[in-house]
Formats: structure tokens, sequence, C-alpha cells
């Protein structure tokens, strides 16, 4: 077990850092609702690249990627290389969104849908949707937190502290500064994350004989876990009903499409998705190896998010080595939460409140409703740490029904905003109606195939209904001279 003093010691160095960051943000602040949300659009590519992977590669990685592994073998990476060839969207939308950004003055994704359909009801909808199916997102994030610490230091550190770490760090990263403090944060953090992870899997593989002996001695007792389907996780149905919501991920998250308006040029763009699949592509077979160690060494488990907590308490990596660890999950858990807060702020902000709002007012109610998200991510996950796989794959397979909105903005000219209100509405009440109502798990295709199949059906057959608004914007028309200078497709 890890002494909980010391790992109290690393994360009060830790908090000392980004300190610093957050006052050198803060001070750079021009006050705007722009720079608070957006960082004033001014961000290169480096820093957007590695504050992306930072929020996209988050504690679901070394805690639920990791105790998929465990739990089913390699179908864990095979699911996580589809999110990864998803991350290809990004090379036909990112262009689309900076440039609408940047035209019309968009803040918010849901801003953006919302001007693009003429309709500030579909904005409203879209922040909603995402509101209610993000929090157990962040509420992964908190679980990841508190099975880590407290895991890490057999109990030495609870639960409940552990939480109210991560949250006190998400909440003092977002609430001074906003995006400017959070990315230059979460660039810091990226790289903890990618320099401690790939140093603990070296070491873990060592300790293990090397990927020889790991290899053989999966081989000789957990034979399955390196054949497809695996040893029961991983059968076809639960492969699709993870794998195809999270293709879209790039696309129906908020958190990580807003951080295309953030950007500087589309050159910045073009480098931030280089940086980002490099460091997915490593980070992912750093979480996947890891899960195999976690097998061979702690293969007892009662949930499979205890894996990695696990795995540190064995004592098979030196203190130097797991603390860093220990900081680089947290970094990527606290990335993610305080991103995810900060964006839904400002749907809030700018598209369920008042139109019209002066900038400080918008700031205001953008801090308001992070401390509450924080707040009600943490309270939830003190009941239910138990269950994070399932909490993020329900997250992924409710902002699915932003899909076809999305999409339809920018290749349809035909869809509406009536088509667009009944995708929303209607996919994100039939998933609530399928997990609360009739109990349908997250590892069941049932779900994410219905809450897709339902959301496109209503998108196209509604707009094909109805006309389009006079207000309504056209992206394919008029980005179409924009996207041509830049030798965009």
């Amino acid at each position: 077990m890890l002494s909980p003093a010391l790992v109290w010691a690393a994360i009060g160095a830790f908090l000392l850092l980004g300190l610093v960051l957050v006052w050198r943000a803060a001070r750079a602040s021009r006050g705007t609702a722009a720079d608070y949300y957006l960082a004033g659009s001014g961000l290169g590519g480096l820093v957007s690249g590695l504050s992306y992977a930072a929020t996209t590669y988050s504690a679901f990685m070394l805690v639920v990627l990791t105790g998929l592994t465990w739990q089913g073998g390699i179908g864990a990476l095979g699911f996580e290389l589809v999110y990864f060839a998803g991350l290809s969207l990004l090379v036909v939308f990112g262009p689309r969104f900076w440039l609408a950004g940047r035209r019309w003055g968009f803040i918010s994704p849901a801003e953006m849908i919302g001007a693009r359909y003429g309709s500030r009801a579909v904005g409203a909808a879209m922040a909603a949707v995402s509101l209610v199916f993000l929090i157990p997102y962040c509420t992964t994030q908190m679980a990841g937190i508190g099975l880590l610490l407290s895991g890490a230091t057999g109990g030495g550190i609870s639960l409940a502290a552990a939480v109210a770490t991560g949250a006190a760090l998400a909440l003092i990263w977002t609430l001074f500064a906003g995006l400017r403090s959070v990315a230059w944060t979460d660039a810091g953090q990226a790289v903890v994350m990618m320099a401690s992870g790939l140093l603990a899997v070296v070491l873990v593989v060592a300790a293990l004989g090397g990927p020889g002996a790991m290899v053989a001695a999966l081989g000789e007792g957990d034979a399955l876990w390196l054949d497809v389907p695996g040893p029961g996780l991983w059968s076809l149905g639960t492969f699709l009903a993870l794998s195809v919501p999270w293709f879209f991920f790039a696309i129906t998250n908020p958190q990580v499409s807003q951080r295309l308006f953030m950007l500087r040029d589309l050159t910045a763009m073009r480098r931030m998705i280089l940086w980002v699949l490099g460091f997915g592509f490593v980070f992912t077979l750093i979480a996947v190896i890891w899960g195999f160690a976690a097998r061979l060494l702690a293969p007892d488990l009662a949930v499979p998010g205890e894996a990695t907590p696990a795995l540190l308490a064995s004592g098979v990596l030196p203190a130097w080595v797991a603390v860093p660890l220990i900081l680089g999950i947290l970094s990527a858990a606290v990335s993610t939460l305080d991103s995810i807060a900060l964006t839904v702020g400002s749907m809030v902000a700018r598209d369920l409140l008042p139109a019209g709002m002066r900038d400080a007012a918008q700031i205001l109610w953008g801090r308001v409703v992070v401390t509450l998200v924080i707040a009600f991510a943490a309270i939830f996950a003190l009941r239910q740490a138990a269950i994070v796989e399932q909490l993020a794959a329900l997250s992924a397979a409710g902002l699915a029904v932003t899909m076809p909105p999305v999409v339809g903005a920018f290749f349809w000219r035909r869809g509406t905003a009536a088509g667009a209100l009944a995708c929303l509405l209607g996919g994100a009440a039939l998933a609530l109606f399928l997990v609360i109502g009739r109990g349908v798990s997250v590892f069941d295709p049932v779900l994410a195939f219905s809450v897709i199949g339902a959301s496109v059906a209503l998108f196209a057959g509604v707009s094909l209904l109805t006309r389009p608004r006079a207000a309504a914007l056209d992206f394919a028309g008029e980005l179409r001279a924009d996207l041509d200078a830049h030798r965009v497709w």
C-alpha cells in the first residue's frame, strides 16, 4: 500500500504548480465571455492538442478501459481503437466547426446548431440533452478519482476525501480563468499522464519478466483473454453496443467539439489533430497493457474498476513511479471534469438563459453552473462509484442523439428545426426510458441501436415533412468558399 501522507504531499505539489498556471491564465484574461469559454480563440496546436488529449483520454483509460481489459481481454483494445478511428471525424468536421465559429462568433456547439436551424429552441434542446447525459460522464471521473486514491492507499484516503479533492481541483482550474487556465493545466497534465504511464508500463512488464514472459503467462493462465471475443464480456453485441456510440465521440461530446472553436487557425488545428492521434494511440496501448498486467497480478477483484488501484497497491511499482502515475490519472480525471463543467456552463449561459446577457453575467452564470455540476457529480460518485463502466457508456449512448443534427448541419440542407428538435428530444426520451423504465443495460446493443436509429429516423422523417426556417443558416453553401480557400474538402 502507498502511504497516504506521500500521496497527499504529491497532490499538494501538483496543486501548487497548477495554481501558478491558473494565476498566469487569470492575468491574461480579458474578461469577455469568448475569452472565458474559448481562451479568445487564440491557442496554438501544441497546447490545444495536449488539452484535447487530456480531456478525451481521461480517467476512463486507466480506470475503465484497464478494468474492461482485466475483465474481458483483448476486445477492450478493439473497442478503444474504434473510438480512435472516430477521431478521423476531426479531419472532416474540425475545419467546419472552426470556420463557422469564426464567421458567426459561436461560443458553444449548441449555439452553433441552434443558429444553423434558425431556432434557439434547438440550441436549448441540445444544451439540455448534453447536460443530462454529461453528468454520468462527470460522475465517471469523480468515481475514478475515488477508486484510485482510496484503493491505492488501502483506504488510508477515504472515498469521500478523494472525491472532494478531485472536485476542489476541478473548481480551482475552472472558476478563475475559464478555458485558458483549463487548457494550460491540461497541457501540463497530459505530459504527466504520458510520462508516468509509459514509465509504469515499462517497469511492470519488466517485473513480469519482459514482454515475452508476460504473454506466456497470460497464455498459460488466462489464454481466453488473448482470444477474440474473450472470456465472455466481449460478445459481438456488447462490442457494438459500446463501440458504435464512441465512434462519434468527437462530434457528439460538446466538451471536445467546443475545443474546435478555440484554435488560432487551421494550421494549429492540423497540429492539434496530429498531437491527439499520436497521444491517443500510445495511451491506448498503455491502458490495455496495464489491464493485462492487472489480470496477472490481481486476478481476484470484486469490481473491474479496482484493477488499477489494486496494481498500484500491490507493491510491484516503487513509490517514486506509482505516485506520479496516480497524479497522471488524477490529472486525466480533473481535466475531463473541468472541461465538461465549463462547456455545460457555457451552454447554459448562451443557450438556456435569455439571450443578450452581458459578458459578465454569462461568466457569472457559467461559474454557478460549473460549481453545481461538479458538486452533483461528486455526490453521485460517492453513491455509484462501483459502476463507472456503465456510467461512461450511458453518456456516450445518450449523446449519440446529437449526431444527426450535427452531421445534417453541414451536409444536409434539407434538415429543419422541427426535425432537429424531434431527434434531440425524442432520442433522449427513448434513451432514458430504455435505461430507467425498462432497465436495458448499456452493454445491450438494443440501447445504442434503438437510440441512434430512432434519432436518425426522427431527424430525417420530420425534416422531410417540414420546411427549413427563413432564419436558418446554410453552412453547406455559405462556408464553401472558405473551405475552398483553405483547401478543405
